[in-house]
């Protein structure tokens, strides 16, 4: 007869229910932890549909403002079962063209594509300011003047500044800024309201 039995069992017992209620606590844990989990994820589904949703409509809008009605653009999800994991598709179609890619568009017309998404992007979040460099560098007269309108028109409720070395950019402008070295060395900085001048 083992006559330590009985304080075996009773020690046996005793950690077997502290363990038992340590499971308990890390099941219960780990399903809260899933259900907290699954609400983040559940929010920031909502929250990126409302944003794509909104953006994408500005896309098309601001696309077809540069481009032409006729002109169709969209932003599609690759995996819409998957939204926080899908790749954004940008679709970009002038008129007269099929491309299967934005990389198969000119560079005028992949400039004008980004700068819609830009723009589709501000207005969701508008910022009280704007730095472009050199955006205007690809297109042509026509499209200069496409992509300076719609500066102007969003320069209601922003400041944009504008790194450019395009004449018709420049022309366009309220203020401009040059940059001339007058001794060596020293660079100085000159600025010119347009305003003034009309």
């Amino acid at each position: 007869v083992n006559a330590m039995a009985l304080q075996d069992y009773q020690e046996a017992t005793e950690r077997h229910q502290f363990i038992d209620n340590q499971r308990k606590d890390l099941v219960e844990s780990e399903t809260k932890l899933r259900q907290t989990l699954q609400e983040m994820e559940d929010f920031a589904r909502i929250a990126f549909m409302t944003a794509f949703e909104e953006i994408r409509t500005n896309f098309i809008k601001v696309f077809r403002s540069l481009f032409t009605a006729e002109d169709t653009a969209d932003l599609v999800l690759s995996d819409p079962d998957n939204p926080l994991e899908s790749k954004i598709e940008i679709v970009a179609r002038p008129k007269g063209k099929r491309p299967l890619t934005i990389d198969q568009l000119s560079g005028g017309e992949k400039t004008l594509t980004a700068t819609s998404l830009l723009f589709a992007l501000y207005l969701r979040k508008p910022a009280p300011f704007c730095i472009f460099d050199e955006v205007d560098a690809p297109l042509d007269d026509a499209n200069t003047e496409k992509f300076n309108n719609i500066i102007r028109e969003f320069s209601k409720d922003s400041q944009f500044i504008i790194v450019t070395h395009n004449k018709r950019t420049m022309t366009s402008t309220d203020i401009m800024y040059g940059v001339t070295m007058i001794q060596q060395g020293v660079s100085t900085i000159v600025p010119v309201d347009l305003r003034e001048l009309e």
